[in-house]
């Protein structure tokens, strides 16, 4: 991805590529996001909120978001729109911009895959956990068409993103690009 501008969607989860995230979309700014972007066929950027961050500089987004595309959407039962949406890379947010119905905008560069160092042997006990929690909580595994328990860097993402920890601690680990440190955490987490 060239850095080019997209539109910005700051949310207090995360979401990484191969994600999926299921959405209620009530604002307006963002019906007319969502509309704009299946309509030209392109996406926009899924970003970690950032709390103590100054809204009025757009110092509330974290730096690091994931290029996203819809995959699905429904009217819902309220009749707001329903979409799920994929993630499909890593991207770097500069230039943050605010149109006139207060939709951001960002410059947007694509970030270095992760080097993946971990063998799927590695992965026990946290992908036996991450099955865990998609057998238990249904509504998760449904978003995905297909699981990759064995892939290193595909349960590693999917830990981040449901992770109860601090944005800025996932976004350092975006910033890390590996996969040693994570791993490190997540079975000190487990244990």
């Amino acid at each position: 991805m060239s850095k080019t501008s997209i539109p910005l969607f700051p949310l207090s989860a995360h979401l990484l590529p191969e994600g999926r995230m299921a959405l209620r979309i009530f604002e307006p700014r963002y019906t007319r996001m969502v509309k704009q972007a299946c309509a030209e066929n392109k996406g926009f950027v899924m970003c970690m909120l950032n709390a103590s961050g100054d809204k009025s500089r757009n110092e509330h987004i974290y730096p690091i978001g994931t290029y996203a595309k819809v995959v699905d959407f429904d009217l819902l039962d309220d009749g707001l729109l329903g979409i799920k949406v994929a993630g499909l890379e890593l991207v770097e947010v500069t230039d943050v911009a605010v149109e006139s119905d207060g939709l951001r905008t960002g410059h947007c560069r694509s970030v270095s895959p992760w080097n993946c160092e971990i063998s799927p042997q590695q992965l026990a006990p946290i992908n036996e956990r991450l099955k865990e929690i998609f057998a238990k909580y249904t509504e998760i595994a449904s978003l995905y068409e297909e699981t990759q328990f064995d892939d290193p860097i595909w349960v590693l993402r999917r830990w981040l993103e449901l992770l109860p920890v601090d944005g800025g601690q996932k976004q350092q680990f975006l910033k890390e690009g590996g996969d040693k440190n994570l791993l490190n955490y997540l079975c000190a987490l487990i244990r």
